[in-house]
């Protein structure tokens, strides 16, 4: 037997900042109807948003609380820059 589950996780279209306890965020989606209490929502272990009809306005609300997540800046041990340039570079 097959079961279909009404609940899914669903890629958001930018990082996802931690609660203040923080933990990992994550955006779902309830494909039931709307008024069977489908929507949009995100989740993390000690809070969740309300359900929304679009995953946009649940991104809105998270961020309102949490801001936005802040990129992580590589640490300088495991970069390497290389001097790559367009055209020629000769002074001659």
């Amino acid at each position: 037997m097959k079961y279909h589950t009404t609940l899914r996780q669903i890629t958001a279209p930018w990082p996802l900042p931690a609660c203040k306890a923080k933990h990992v965020a994550r955006l779902m989606e309830d494909r039931r109807r709307p008024s069977a209490g489908g929507g949009h929502f995100i989740e993390c272990l000690c809070g969740h948003t309300q359900k929304h009809p679009s995953p946009h306005l649940a991104l809105q609300e998270w961020t309102r609380v949490y801001g936005r997540a802040v990129q992580v800046a590589p640490t300088a041990s495991n970069v390497v820059q290389l001097g790559l340039g367009l055209g020629d570079r000769s002074t001659g």
